[in-house]
């Protein structure tokens, strides 16, 4: 995590834990992060079993152009992210992993703005999963909030361990999301194919064809 309010939010879940996994939904007082309320969302899983917003604080409502209440999580994000994003909610939600994302905001004006995401699980039985977040922007340009995001891009994902809690909460290594514009680039040599193919957005292609 390197924004601030993405720490001051974990801070305060892990020192609400207590060494527990999670602490509970009850143990959240708004007073308590009221500086950080705008930017906080709680996720819960619907009867579909599909994460959706149960709340979500007014600068994120305006940063998309919406009220994101009853809002499915996953449609937020880029087809190609949908499924990884819903993983990592499913696993906030009952493994009670910590998750921090960065993402690129896209709006229908092709503008575009950096930001981090952090998913913190919260214990409320098998009957009641849910999560608290925050989405914190880089900076704050002047069409944020007039220019509503349409679509979340993943740039990395990181699973924090709350138990280490280094200087920078860094406890592993992000995990870049590669992009899937067109490229036509030779793969990675470690790569067993490497000598054999090119690589062609998430493809191997292999030279070749029928000798007649």
């Amino acid at each position: 995590m390197k924004l601030q309010g993405s720490i001051d939010l974990f801070h305060y879940w892990n020192q609400l834990r207590n060494g527990r996994a999670a602490p509970q939904r009850s143990e959240i007082e708004p007073a308590d992060i009221k500086s950080l309320l705008a930017d906080t969302f709680i996720l819960e899983r619907d009867t579909r079993g599909v994460p959706v917003f149960r709340l979500a604080g007014t600068r994120l409502c305006a940063t998309y152009g919406r009220e994101l209440k009853g809002f499915a999580f996953a449609s937020m994000w880029a087809e190609r992210d949908q499924k990884t994003v819903l993983r990592l909610c499913q696993s906030a939600f009952q493994d009670k992993t910590v998750v921090s994302l960065t993402f690129e905001g896209l709006t229908d004006t092709d503008r575009s703005q950096s930001f981090e995401l952090l998913l913190l699980p919260l214990e409320g039985g098998r009957e009641s999963l849910r999560a608290l977040g925050i989405v914190t922007s880089r900076d704050r340009p002047f069409w944020l909030g007039a220019d509503p995001v349409r679509e979340n891009v993943l740039q990395s994902v990181r699973l924090v361990d709350p138990d280490l809690e280094p200087t920078f909460l860094r406890s592993r290594a992000a995990i870049e999301v590669p992009s899937l514009a067109p490229t036509d680039r030779h793969i990675n040599p470690l790569d067993p194919l490497a000598h054999a193919g090119r690589r062609v957005r998430h493809l191997v292609v292999l030279d070749g064809g029928r000798g007649e």
